[in-house]
């Protein structure tokens, strides 16, 4: 979160960018961090923590949506290295988000593959609905990332670590207007 101050005041480190960090993790990682975001081009999770190379391990999906390979990928730091956070990342006007809210909402599917990420966020529509609110689909972006982080925090291989409080898991929300994350869930005490 440090990071993501020097992000929102322009005061940036760039740390862990060159050669010699390059080298001292050839042969080995040891991130601090997993982060499962968005695929949005506005929302690299390295610029906005302003880390560097072998900081965190990244997982970018529509909406962050999951399925088994992707919970795979989130597992693997904490699982293999002893990462100790897990942070899932939303962010506001999510087009994934706003695509899978109007395709569920009026009842008309997505093309291809597309389909799947509607399917992967239908129960944070669902909350949505519940909850309503001026923006449903901002409504919508908050319930994924608190649904999804409370997944991965109850998943069978991450809950031991978290019960041990070896592992943190978080749901955050980005904010493109001003570049600042906000932990919406899961803050370790």
């Amino acid at each position: 979160m440090e990071g993501n101050e020097r992000w929102v005041s322009g005061d940036l480190q760039h740390p862990d960018r060159d050669p010699d960090r390059r080298q001292f993790v050839a042969q080995e990682q040891q991130p601090f961090g997993a982060i499962l975001a968005c695929i949005d081009s506005r929302v690299p999770p390295e610029l906005l923590f302003d880390t560097g190379l072998g900081d965190l391990f990244v997982m970018r999906t529509g909406g962050e949506a999951i399925g088994p390979v992707v919970t795979g990928s989130v597992e693997y730091g904490p699982m293999t290295s002893g990462t100790p956070l897990i942070m899932v990342l939303g962010h506001q006007r999510c087009g994934a988000v706003k695509a899978a809210y109007e395709s569920l909402r009026d009842g008309k599917p997505l093309p291809g593959n597309l389909q799947a990420i509607v399917k992967a966020l239908q129960p944070a529509y669902e909350q949505a609905v519940r909850e309503g609110g001026a923006d449903p689909v901002e409504t919508m972006t908050r319930a994924q990332v608190t649904l999804t982080a409370a997944d991965l925090r109850s998943n069978q291989d991450l809950a031991p670590l978290v019960g041990k409080g070896a592992l943190a898991v978080v749901g955050a929300y980005y904010w493109l207007d001003t570049g600042k994350v906000e932990v919406l869930a899961g803050t370790p005490s």
